[in-house]
């Protein structure tokens, strides 16, 4: 024992006086070798697949030779940690995400109860658990990047907004005295306005960045303007899109909570929707919502027109299995928090490839809709 003992102190010297660098990452997408568009050929492309974000699997070290290198490689292989995943720190189920300004991909996970950071300038993934000074994040669900570098959480356990700064510590909380199950969220970035879906009690609360309540929007019913289970929503362009899954549709309003226009209806086609979760919109005006119960990411143009499927039931690219949540960011990027699947899937929609009218986009698939 002893002998064993004066070797491997003898090496970790060895190791030290190697030198003195740092273990360097990167922060790569999970890709596959061959590219993978949509839709095929012979139509022209109008999205790209660019990878998926799992966690600490999208990290690799850059090996710069020196001791912190040596040292993180000596310590794996005397614990037999070379090859074995730390399944804590990869996606269990993602609900849904933002992308900050700094371009950090920040991802709401349930099964967690965390916040996964992917931070890709960095090269680095960091989890944040910890909702206030005394308790940590139970079901966090919508997320939103406020302009002063803040991040908001609606955490559907909690009953609360959860206000954190840009290095995931608390700053503060609020809508306990108001919201019954918070899920969706959205930030109005040129008034501060805050948006919550509270799925429970049938509406979209609207709060100051103060937090004080200022609006509600909506009631429980199927009318224009009424709501069953919203879920997700997101604010794009002045424009509200929240999901009322329960009712098969999305609505559209302006700034103030007028109610503008809708899409979708159940039926048995593609582009119909039986239980719509996820919603956004990108700068073109373009539509995507997330058909969970089909395992669609679904794409509309701004007049609502059905353009283009991707996804069905499966593990393989471009496929999914109970996916929730949908994004954006500028470079007109769309994440997919793909929940059963324990991934974030990207796409870059391809505005260049060629654009016909204001979506950039003509109908590739078509479907027949209830009247």
């Amino acid at each position: 024992m002893q002998i064993k003992l004066v070797i491997f102190l003898l090496l970790f010297a060895a190791l030290l006086l190697s030198g003195c660098g740092e273990t360097r990452y990167l922060l790569r997408y999970d890709k596959p070798a061959e590219e993978k568009i949509w839709p095929p050929l012979p139509d022209k492309p109008r999205f790209r697949y660019v990878g998926q974000l799992v966690g600490e699997s999208n990290l690799s070290a850059v090996d710069d030779g020196g001791a912190g290198a040596a040292i993180g490689r000596f310590f794996k292989a005397l614990a037999g940690l070379d090859n074995r995943p730390d399944t804590v720190r990869n996606l269990l189920r993602p609900q849904s995400g933002a992308v900050d300004s700094s371009g950090r991909v920040i991802v709401t996970d349930a099964g967690r109860q965390a916040l996964f950071v992917f931070d890709q300038k960095l090269g680095k993934l960091d989890i944040w658990r910890g909702a206030t000074e005394n308790l940590d994040f139970v079901s966090p669900v919508g997320v939103a990047a406020a302009k002063n570098g803040d991040i908001l959480v609606a955490d559907s356990e909690l009953r609360r907004v959860i206000r954190l700064d840009g290095e995931g510590n608390p700053k503060g909380t609020f809508g306990f005295e108001d919201l019954e199950r918070p899920t969706g969220l959205a930030i109005d970035s040129k008034t501060g306005r805050v948006f919550v879906a509270d799925t429970a009690e049938h509406n979209i609360k609207v709060y100051s960045d103060a937090g004080k309540l200022v609006q509600v929007i909506g009631q429980v019913g199927t009318k224009w303007g009424e709501f069953n289970a919203p879920t997700h929503i997101s604010f794009v362009s002045d424009r509200l899109y929240v999901t009322d899954t329960f009712n098969a549709r999305v609505q559209i309003f302006d700034s103030k909570g007028k109610f503008l226009r809708a899409i979708g209806s159940r039926g048995l086609y593609l582009g119909n929707l039986v239980r719509p979760k996820g919603v956004t919109a990108d700068s073109l005006g373009n539509i995507y919502i997330i058909e969970s119960f089909h395992d669609y990411l679904l794409v509309y143009d701004r007049n609502a027109r059905f353009l283009l499927p991707i996804g069905g039931t499966g593990s393989g690219v471009g496929k999914f299995y109970l996916p929730a949540g949908v994004w954006s960011d500028q470079q007109n990027r769309i994440y997919v928090a793909d929940m059963y699947n324990g991934r974030v899937v990207v796409f870059q929609y391809l505005s260049g490839q060629g654009q016909t009218g204001a979506s950039g986009m003509m109908p590739v698939f078509t479907s027949r809709q209830e009247k």
